[in-house]
C-alpha cells in the first residue's frame, strides 16, 4: 500500500445491541422478493436494454416467479416511462404481480409516475432521498430536519396525486427508502421511517414497505443485521411494515449480509440476478435463493431451468456469468482435483433416489436446476485415476475394475501433461480405446472357436505375431484358460490371469459385451487389457491379446 491505513481510514461503528437475538435464529421460510434488474440492474450496463430485452426480461422475470418487479424510473426519461406505459396498455403484466416503480422526492416527479401507473392493477411506489450526514452536508447542505421534511412532504403529496390511481381501482403500496440507510444514524434512520409511517398510515393490510438499503457497502456482515434488528425492535408499527434489504456488494459481503439481516427480522430482499448492478453490483437474489433451496425451505422462485435464465440473462445485459459463480457458473459443479474427484464419485455411487442428498462437493443436485451432470468431472494434470473411470462410466459406458483405475489415471495424467492443457471427455475416451481397444499389434486375433466337451472347452486359434498367422489349439477348463494354454506354445511372453470382469456396453439388440483381464508375466508384470465384441467370449480373448500387447508396448 502506498500510504498507511489509518488515519486514512476509519473502523465502522459498531451497534449497541449487546442482547442481539438474530446469532440464535434460524431461517425456515424465504422472504418476499422483488426483483430490481429491470432498474437497478439496467442502469448500471453500459449499453441498458432496448424496449424489446426489457419486454422479455420481464417476462422471465415472471416465469421463475417474482411476484414484486421494478420496472423503471418512469419520470426520469420518455423511454421509461412508455415502457411502463407498454406493460400496462398490452396486459403483460399477470394479476397477482406488482410493479414497482422508482421516484425521487420531487411533486413534479411524483405526478409524472402517477400518470405512467394509470391502469395498473398493483403498483409499489418506491420514493425515496438521501439520509446520511455526509449526503446531508456535501449534496443537499441540509441538517435533520430539512431531509425528514423532503421525505414527509413528499409522502403528502403521494397521497394527494396517487388518489386518483386508488380511485381507478389501483392497489397503491408505498415503499419508502432512507437511501443510504446504513450510513446513516440509527436514531434518524428510525425518527425519519417513523415520520413516513405517520403521514402515510398503513393497515396491517396494506402495509408500508420501508426498505433500508446498504447503498454502498461499508461495514462487516454482523453490523448490518446489528442496525437491521436495531430498527425491527424500534419500529411502533412493526405489524404494518415490511422491513426490506437491498444490500450492494462493494466489500464482497453482501450476499451474507443479506442472510444474516433475514436472520434479524428482515420480510423483504432486494436484488438482481447474477448480481449485476453499480460498482461491484447488486445481491445476487439467484444464489440466497439456492442457498434456501440447498437447506430444505422453498425459495419460490424457480431456477429449474438456469442455463436458459443465464443465456437471456448474458444476451439482453451483454454481461457474463463469472465461471466460479454460485450455481450458474460454468465451472461450479467441476473437480479437477483427483481426491475431489475420487469422493464424488463414491458418494454418488451410492446416493439413491428419494433419500437427503449427500454427494461429497456437490451441494446441490445439479439436474434440480438444470444443469448437466457431464461438467462435474473434468480431467486436467491435477486430476486422479477415480475422476477418469467416472467419466468412461458415465459418459462410455465403461464400468473399468477397481484396480484398473490406477493405470488409466496414469495414463490420462501423462496426457494432460504432454498437452498442457485440460482434456475433453472425447480425448480421454480415444486414449482408452486406442491403449486398450484397439491395441492390433504386434499380436493380432484372427480367427476363434471353441468345442465343449464333457469336462474342457478346446479352443483353435489363429493369432498373428509380428504379420505371421500361427494356428494354435489347446484345451482347458474354460475359453480363456484354453487360449492361455495355446499360447504358451507360441515365443510371447508366459502369464497368468490375476482377475477377470465383464458387463454388457449399452442396451436392447445393440449393446454388446466388455471384458476387463488383468495378466501377470512370469517377470512379475502385471496389466489389465479390455476387448469389446457382440460375443462375450470373443470379448474375453480380445482383452487378452490387449494385455500381451500392451506388455510387448512396455
Amino acid at each position: 500500500m502506498h500510504s498507511p491505513a489509518r488515519p486514512k481510514y476509519r473502523q465502522f461503528p459498531p451497534v449497541d445491541l449487546p442482547d442481539r437475538q438474530w446469532p440464535s435464529r434460524t431461517l425456515t421460510q424465504a422472504p418476499i422478493w422483488c426483483s430490481v434488474d429491470l432498474r437497478d440492474g439496467n442502469q448500471a450496463l453500459a449499453q441498458p436494454m432496448s424496449v424489446d430485452e426489457k419486454l422479455e426480461y420481464f417476462e422471465m422475470l415472471v416465469q421463475i416467479g417474482f411476484k414484486q418487479i421494478e420496472v423503471g424510473f418512469p419520470s426520469a426519461s420518455q423511454i421509461e416511462f412508455d415502457f411502463c406505459r407498454r406493460l400496462i396498455e398490452e396486459n403483460r403484466i399477470p394479476d397477482d404481480v406488482s410493479i414497482q416503480i422508482l421516484c425521487q422526492c420531487r411533486e413534479e416527479l411524483i405526478t409524472r409516475s402517477c400518470a405512467a401507473l394509470l391502469g395498473a392493477k398493483n403498483v409499489i411506489f418506491h420514493l425515496y432521498n438521501s439520509t446520511s450526514p455526509a449526503q446531508r452536508k456535501h449534496v443537499f447542505g441540509a441538517n435533520r430536519a430539512a431531509i425528514k421534511q423532503i421525505a414527509t412532504d413528499a409522502i403528502a403529496l403521494l397521497k394527494k396525486h396517487g388518489a386518483a390511481l386508488v380511485n381507478s381501482g389501483t392497489n397503491l403500496q408505498l415503499e419508502y427508502s432512507p437511501e443510504s440507510f446504513t450510513s446513516t444514524e440509527l436514531d434518524f434512520a428510525l425518527e425519519i421511517c417513523e415520520a413516513v409511517t405517520d403521514v402515510w398510515q398503513p393497515t396491517v393490510e396494506n402495509k408500508i414497505i420501508l426498505n433500508l438499503p446498504a447503498t454502498v457497502e461499508y461495514a462487516t456482515p454482523n453490523v448490518h443485521a446489528d442496525q437491521i434488528e436495531w430498527m425491527c425492535r424500534h419500529l411502533t408499527r412493526r405489524d404494518r411494515t415490511l422491513v426490506s434489504l437491498h444490500t450492494h456488494n462493494d466489500r464482497g459481503t453482501g450476499i451474507a449480509a443479506t442472510e444474516l439481516a433475514m436472520l434479524a427480522g428482515a420480510d423483504r430482499v432486494e436484488g438482481t440476478l447474477f448480481g449485476n448492478g453499480e460498482r461491484t453490483g447488486n445481491l445476487d437474489i439467484v444464489t440466497v435463493a439456492l442457498n434456501l433451496y440447498t437447506h430444505g425451505i422453498e425459495p419460490g422462485l424457480d431456477f429449474s431451468n438456469i442455463n436458459e435464465i443465464r443465456e437471456i440473462y448474458e444476451r439482453c445485459t451483454r454481461m457474463e456469468v463469472p465461471p466460479r459463480s454460485p450455481y450458474a457458473g460454468e465451472l461450479v459443479f467441476t473437480a479437477f482435483s483427483g481426491s475431489h474427484q475420487d469422493a464424488i464419485k463414491k458418494s454418488w455411487a451410492v446416493q439413491r433416489p428419494g433419500a437427503p442428498w449427500d454427494v461429497l462437493y456437490i451441494p446441490v443436485d445439479p439436474a434440480d436446476i438444470g444443469r448437466s451432470y457431464k461438467a462435474i468431472i473434468r480431467i486436467n494434470s491435477q486430476s486422479g485415476k477415480g475422476g477418469v473411470a467416472y467419466i468412461l462410466e458415465r459418459e462410455y459406458g465403461f464400468d473399468l475394475p477397481k484396480a484398473m483405475h490406477k493405470e488409466i489415471g496414469r495414463l490420462i495424467n501423462d496426457l494432460a501433461d504432454t498437452t498442457g492443457r485440460e482434456l475433453t471427455s472425447a480425448e480421454i475416451h480415444q486414449a482408452f480405446v486406442d491403449e486398450y481397444l484397439d491395441r492390433t499389434t504386434p499380436v493380432a486375433i484372427k480367427q476363434f472357436k471353441t468345442a465343449e466337451t464333457d469336462s474342457t472347452v478346446h479352443c483353435e486359434a489363429v493369432v498373428v505375431i509380428d504379420g505371421e498367422a500361427q494356428p494354435l489349439s489347446a484345451d482347458g477348463n474354460g475359453p480363456i484358460d484354453a487360449f492361455v494354454r495355446a499360447l504358451a506354445s507360441t515365443p510371447l511372453p508366459k502369464f497368468e490371469v490375476q482377475s477377470y470382469s465383464e458387463h454388457s456396453l449399452g442396451k436392447g439388440a445393440e449393446a454388446k459385451a466388455v471384458s476387463y483381464i488383468q495378466i501377470k508375466t512370469d517377470r512379475g508384470l502385471t496389466l489389465y487389457g479390455a476387448g469389446t465384441d457382440n460375443n462375450i467370449e470373443l470379448a474375453s480373448i480380445k482383452a487378452i491379446v490387449s494385455a500381451l500387447n500392451r506388455v510387448l508396448a512396455k
